[in-house]
This record gives C-alpha cells, sequence and structure tokens, in this order.
C-alpha cells in the first residue's frame, strides 16, 4: 500500500487558483470537527498535528467553512498555521449556517454573505481568503436573494480585497455558466466521482475555461446505501495490481481523467492523510484508465 512518508518534489502537479499556485492536492477541513461536523475534535492535538502534517508534506491548498463546528476547523486552522505562508491558499465557502442541534440552515442573502466571509477572516487571523465558493441550495430556499444580486455581492468582495477569487458550489450547468459570465468564477466544487459521473458537463465547461474544479463526495456518496467507490470491484482489482488502497485509487483516477481536477480529502488522522498524499505517486496504466472509465460512463 502506497504511504507517503516524505514530501513529494510534486504534488500531482500545480494549478493556478486566484493567482496561487497550489499542489492538486490539497486538504478539506470538514472532518477536523467532532462527529456530525459539530463541536470539537474528539483529540485536539491529533487535529493540529494533522493540519501541521499536511503542510510539511506540501498541501497549500485548504478548504474549511466557518460553519464546520461550527467555529471549530477555522480556529484549529489559525492555531496550527497562522501566521500562514504566502503560498498557503485558505478557500472558505458562504451560503449555509448551522443551528446550536447542528441543524444546516441557508444563509443566502447579499447582506449574510458578506457578513459570513468577514467572519472567516476574522477567526482565520487573514485579511484576504484565496477564493470563496458560494454555495447553494439544490433548490431555492424561502428568503433567498436572486442569483445575479448573490453573484454580484460576491464579486464586490472580490473588489474590495477580502478574497481573490469567487467559487461557486453545489450549482448547475446553468448556473455556473452564469457564474462565468457575471463573476468570473475561479473555482467550482460539485458532487463527482469515478461511481458518479452526472456532473461530467460541468467539469468539462471548467476544463474549458481553466477553472479548477474541486469534486467533494470524490470517493462517493458519503449517504448509506449510495454507490461508493472503494466497493467497486473493478477499483479493487486495480488497486491489487498498482499496491494501492480504492480509495487511492479512486483519488488517483481523478487526477488523471482531467488537469483541472484539485483534490481536497479530508481525515482527522496523520496516517490517512499521509495515504491520501500518496496518491501523488499512484501510476495509472492507459489500460487500468480505461477500465476505471467504463465502471459509471456518464450519460
Amino acid at each position: 500500500m502506497a504511504i507517503m512518508t516524505t514530501a513529494p518534489a510534486a504534488l500531482a502537479g500545480t494549478y493556478d487558483l486566484a493567482g496561487f499556485q497550489v499542489n492538486r492536492i490539497g486538504f478539506g477541513a470538514m472532518q477536523l470537527p467532532g462527529p456530525g461536523v459539530m463541536g470539537p475534535p474528539k483529540d485536539h492535538d491529533a487535529a493540529i498535528a494533522v493540519l501541521r502534517r499536511a503542510v510539511e508534506l506540501g498541501v497549500n491548498h485548504i478548504d474549511t467553512a466557518q460553519f464546520y463546528g461550527p467555529d471549530v476547523s477555522n480556529a484549529l486552522i489559525r492555531e496550527a498555521l497562522h501566521p500562514y505562508a504566502d503560498d498557503l491558499a485558505i478557500v472558505s465557502k458562504v451560503g449555509a449556517r448551522r443551528d446550536k442541534k447542528g441543524r444546516w440552515l441557508p444563509a443566502l442573502t447579499p447582506e449574510q454573505l458578506r457578513e459570513d466571509v468577514e467572519t472567516n477572516l476574522r477567526e482565520l487571523g487573514t485579511e484576504q481568503l484565496a477564493a470563496v465558493n458560494l454555495r447553494l441550495q439544490e433548490q431555492p430556499v424561502p428568503g433567498q436573494a436572486p442569483f445575479q444580486d448573490l453573484l454580484a455581492a460576491m464579486v464586490q468582495m472580490r473588489e474590495d480585497g477580502l478574497i481573490a477569487g469567487v467559487g461557486i458550489s453545489t450549482a448547475t450547468l446553468e448556473q455556473v455558466e452564469q457564474a462565468i459570465e457575471h463573476a468570473n468564477v475561479v473555482t467550482v466544487q460539485n458532487a463527482y466521482s469515478l461511481v458518479a459521473r452526472g456532473d461530467e458537463d460541468v467539469l468539462r465547461l471548467c476544463s474549458d475555461h481553466g477553472i479548477s474544479y474541486v469534486p467533494y463526495f470524490p470517493l462517493g456518496s458519503a449517504f448509506p446505501g449510495m454507490p461508493k467507490v472503494v466497493d467497486d470491484p473493478v477499483v479493487q482489482a486495480v488497486a491489487q495490481q498498482t499496491d494501492s488502497t480504492p480509495a487511492q485509487v479512486g483519488l488517483a483516477w481523478l487526477l488523471a481523467h482531467d488537469d483541472s481536477v484539485l483534490l481536497i480529502p479530508g481525515t482527522s488522522s496523520v496516517s490517512h492523510l499521509e495515504q491520501n498524499i500518496a496518491v501523488a505517486s499512484v501510476e495509472l496504466t492507459d489500460s487500468q484508465l480505461a477500465q476505471l472509465d467504463a465502471v459509471a460512463p456518464p450519460a
């Protein structure tokens, strides 16, 4: 099984993200808080160690959100990594909040977006974020401002210097097209994996426009009963052939599938982090890629 013990020369190459040259394997902070993305981590020191080890191994792209915890992941990032390296791109997202019971609440007005970006900046202890994703709901919710107004609010924050780039998340092809036209977005974060390729058209659009594409659920759905990359027999066979784990094969396929893909696998374990980083060293042959492509071809 491929394990990364020292930082690779290049974490699967680099990509321009709002002026930051980020390595294509980054880190997602969603798993640092407690169960259900609520409350403090069960092991505070381990969470700090994961963040510091990630940067030590060459990660310079960290994805977070103030509503992770809430208020937990940003506090851990600041404690572990502040003052930040000049090349560290911290990306957050707005459009949602959490209540005390852990329920996800929409926050989709221009005023809420700006308030939440300012909260992210304050809690992280920085004057500017590399990018902020406007996280949309799959269906419009009561009180949500028109999409154009939300995009305008994000653009204004970029012009005010609070963020270097505008991103969008959980967006349809039409919404991404509008975001490119009206906000010049630099990144898109949607659900996508080897076994769930319904977003292929958005990925192709991003690739054609030089926009980074960051898949969430990169190993399949996190929900019970939904397809998971690691359960697929083709993935398992390729893992044996490459002396890798099925998860590493799923992530390596994403990197090979399109150069615009940036990975942000998350974990609260240093050993698991090192396995994720080791994906940079997993080499898939043309034959193996063809077999993996055929697992769930897009419609």
